[in-house]
C-alpha cells in the first residue's frame, strides 16, 4: 500500500466519514488527513492499531533488555537456573 494514495484533506473526511470508517474497518490500513496542506492526523482501523501497540511494547522490552546487557546487569541462564534449583531444594 502506497502511503501517497492514503492521503486526504479534512474536507474529504467531513464529507465521507461513514464511508472512510467502513472502508478502514473492512480493509484495514490507515488514512492520513491533511489540514491546510499539512499532514495532521492518521486514522487507523482498530486491529492495525492494536498490532502497532503490541509491536511497540515488544520493542520497548527489547530495548530494555539491550540496555541491561550493555550495563552488565544480566547473568548467564545456567547460573540463574542453578540458583533457582538451589533455592527450591533449601525449602
Amino acid at each position: 500500500m502506497k502511503l501517497s494514495s492514503q492521503i486526504k484533506p479534512i474536507s474529504y473526511l467531513k464529507a465521507h466519514a461513514a464511508e472512510i470508517v467502513r472502508s478502514l474497518g473492512e480493509q484495514g490500513g490507515l488514512l492520513v488527513i491533511t489540514q491546510n496542506g499539512e499532514a495532521k492526523v492518521v486514522m487507523q482501523d482498530i486491529e492495525s492499531y492494536e498490532q502497532t501497540q503490541e509491536t511497540m511494547a515488544l520493542l520497548k522490552i527489547l530495548a530494555l533488555g539491550a540496555r541491561l546487557v550493555e550495563e552488565g546487569k544480566v547473568q548467564p541462564a545456567a547460573d540463574v537456573i542453578k540458583g533457582l534449583r538451589e533455592r527450591r531444594k533449601a525449602r
